[in-house]
């Protein structure tokens, strides 16, 4: 795991824990490189039915699947107008966070689960 100094987590109002940033991070910055675990299709069913549900992604790699994200990458929280977006890089098998504005120093830093605001009525939980 990679990622910029001054990453922190702490309470997020009405999302339990997000992570936030001590530092100015500005357009185009990397903030982490996450390792991740690969979940193959067949092993997917299994994840539903656990605490891990709330926690993947979905793997859109040739082989499908879904993954757990390492670090830090988890525990970043959804607005549909983030701050800070995902990117597979599959030949890694990683998840970078890449900054899309600038962030100021305390802000939380927000991905768009949904990217790109595809089908967020279909995210699992009620956005804040």
């Amino acid at each position: 795991m990679l990622h910029i100094p001054g990453l922190y987590v702490a309470e997020s109002e009405g999302r339990g824990r997000g992570m936030f940033t001590a530092h100015e991070i500005n357009k185009g910055d990397l903030i982490e490189i996450c390792p991740i675990i690969r979940i193959p299709d067949g092993d997917l069913k299994q994840i539903h039915d656990t605490i891990l549900h709330d926690y993947y992604f979905v793997w859109s790699g040739k082989d499908g699947g879904a993954c757990i994200v390492l670090g830090y990458g988890s525990i970043y929280n959804h607005s549909a107008t983030p701050n800070a977006q995902f990117i597979f890089d599959y030949p890694n098998l990683s998840m970078e966070i890449e900054c899309l504005t600038t962030i100021a120093p305390g802000d939380e830093i927000f991905i768009d689960y949904a990217e790109g605001g595809k089908g967020e009525e279909n995210l699992w939980f009620d956005p804040v």
